[in-house]
């Protein structure tokens, strides 16, 4: 079966499945800092946030890198978290609250179109597993660029390869075999869009920005038992919702047998160790 990639659609879909995931995806936080709590230190330390800044927080989720971005700066600095899910931004503004941070504010906001915020204003900017699911990356970075101080740096979070991250790869390859889905092609959003060699940096180079360099951060899911995994990624995860859609009630609970019965080969004496290599992109303008 062969379908023809529609960015407009896609995006209303990405939207709708993150409305429908937000609850889950904040209920899930403490598990997801556990498990990209490093690749997000090593985003912060390569987007160079320091006290005072201004940072720009692109597809921030529920918000946990924005609160981490948000005790680097401090009172006198800011973290404007924009998403294209006000739900999902209406936890992130919650859990601000909650830690007492009363320097983030929440902008609903197409990554690909910002537009709307004044050129040189933010000293950094970050996404973590965000652009990578965007149809027009090259415009989501063209925007950060110009929305960036000279000097100013922006990093992301993106998976590699789908062979170093089984945890995931795994779950969409049953995915799309089951709904007939045809293979990405290269420039189409999703996880793996862009982690392959040299794909990041020339997407960087293009949107103008400099001295740009990639960091590799190991970042296995460790979880009780793959079956919690797979609790955690049929509840939370919208890429996988969004696929699922073209299969029915029974093909998607067969879907997601097949996806535990595979990912109980990462278990172990002490507890499930999905495997997970995020990418530190960063680049300056």
């Amino acid at each position: 079966m062969t379908t023809s990639f529609d960015p407009i659609v896609f995006k209303r879909t990405t939207r709708a499945q993150w409305e429908d995931a937000a609850e889950a995806w904040h209920r899930w936080g403490p598990t997801i800092e556990d498990w990209l709590g490093e690749a997000t230190d090593a985003m912060l330390r390569a987007a160079d946030i320091s006290k005072d800044d201004r940072v720009l927080d692109v597809a921030a989720g529920a918000g946990g890198q924005t609160l981490a971005a948000a005790r680097l700066v401090g009172s006198g600095g800011s973290v404007l978290a924009t998403d294209i899910s006000p739900t999902i931004l209406e936890y992130a503004a919650r859990v601000a609250t909650e830690a007492g941070l009363s320097n983030v504010e929440t902008l609903e906001a197409d990554g690909e179109n910002l537009s709307a915020l004044e050129e040189g204003r933010y000293d950094a900017a970050i996404s973590r597993v965000g652009l990578i699911y965007f149809p027009d990356q090259q415009a989501a970075l063209t925007g950060i660029h110009r929305a960036l101080r000279p000097g100013g740096k922006f990093s992301a979070a993106v998976y590699s390869t789908p062979d170093r991250n089984g945890f995931f790869s795994i779950p969409v390859g049953i995915i799309r075999r089951r709904a007939e889905l045809p293979p990405p092609v290269p420039g189409q959003p999703g996880p793996f869009s862009l982690g392959g060699p040299g794909v990041a940096e020339k997407a960087y180079s293009a949107a103008g920005f400099r001295d740009i360099t990639v960091t590799t951060v190991p970042s296995p899911v460790r979880l009780p038992s793959a079956a919690e995994c797979v609790r955690f990624e049929r509840e939370s995860f919208g890429a996988l919702h969004q696929m699922l859609s073209r299969l029915d009630e029974d093909g998607r609970a067969a879907a997601w047998q097949e996806i535990t019965e595979q990912l109980a080969q990462f278990d172990g004496p002490q507890g499930f160790a999905g495997p997970c290599e995020m990418l530190i992109v960063t680049g300056t303008r």
